[in-house]
């Protein structure tokens, strides 16, 4: 049985740790409402983006289509794109959309597809290591990045087209959680390339319109569909910031109420047995008094 210096000191510590974990919260709470409104502003514009891609694709023959739409022909090798935060505490966030890219990874290899990965997070290259260390070809990591940008989407867009360009891999699919509310972050998967040329559930707007080009659709297409991909993976890093602040939050209430409970725990333990002493300590001296 601990004395009651040790429970006194772990009482102290826990203490100590409900403070950081409030403190904690209340941090990602504040910054929860900035990361929500960007993720929120920012689906218009890729939904709509999607959507004049659709349009202008149809205009096109699968011959004259850019490459990045219509893909190599082939299947052979997948490359995966997965997107995590670089920071822990914030529940299961990062092993959920590791586990989503694990599944779909084993998938392809069953079949015999050779896959290879791009983790954007240092949490998700830490999970993925462990099983696929030799897979994983390049990392990127945000962590030194106060607030995400298009520069750092397009960065990472840039270094995944030039490796198709160059060979590479067959088709690219990117892995985020998508932010549904404060307890809810769905592990989400979006193929990029080949270039869905309709947004997927949705009916192309306007498809039997009849539209003119300048240049030409080619050239449209060809600035349109790396910027299209450029604009998902921003949008996805931008899911993925909000979803990490509501995961952190709901987790620090969590540790929050479990150090509460605990402190309750070890208080009430701590009571009785400062009591027991006492009570140990009078018994003794009213058995020496009668003693006497």
């Amino acid at each position: 049985m601990p004395s009651l210096k040790e429970l006194k000191n772990r009482i102290n510590s826990v203490t100590a740790t409900q403070k950081i974990t409030k403190a904690m919260q209340m941090v990602a709470a504040a910054k929860l409402r900035r990361a929500q409104e960007a993720a929120e502003a920012a689906r218009p514009y890729s939904e709509r983006m999607a959507a004049v891609l659709s349009n202008v694709a149809q205009s096109t023959q699968g011959e004259d289509a850019p490459r990045l739409m219509k893909g190599t022909g082939a299947d052979n090798t997948h490359l995966v794109l997965v997107c995590t935060a670089d920071r822990g505490l914030c529940g299961g966030f990062n092993s959920s959309i590791a586990r989503k890219a694990r599944d779909h990874i084993r998938l392809l290899q069953t079949e015999g597809k050779t896959v290879k990965i791009i983790t954007v997070g240092r949490k998700g290259f830490d999970i993925l290591r462990r099983e696929f260390a030799n897979d994983i070809i390049d990392r990127v990591e945000l962590r030194e990045v106060k607030r995400i940008g298009f520069e750092n989407a397009h960065s990472i867009a840039q270094n995944v087209i030039t490796r198709f360009d160059e060979g590479e891999f067959d088709v690219c699919t990117l892995f985020y959680a998508q932010f549904k509310s404060v307890i809810s972050q769905i592990p989400t998967a979006k193929q990029l390339i080949p270039a869905s040329s309709a947004a997927e559930g949705e009916e192309v707007e306007a498809a039997s319109a009849v539209y003119e080009y300048e240049p030409d659709v080619g050239g449209i297409l060809n600035d349109l569909v790396p910027r299209n991909i450029a604009v998902q993976i921003f949008g996805a890093l931008l899911e993925n910031v909000a979803g990490e602040m509501g995961a952190k939050m709901s987790a620090m209430d969590n540790a929050t109420r479990n150090a509460g409970e605990m402190i309750d725990s070890l208080s009430l333990q701590y009571n009785r047995q400062r009591q027991a002493q006492i009570t140990k300590e009078l018994i003794e001296i009213i058995s020496g008094a009668e003693a006497l």
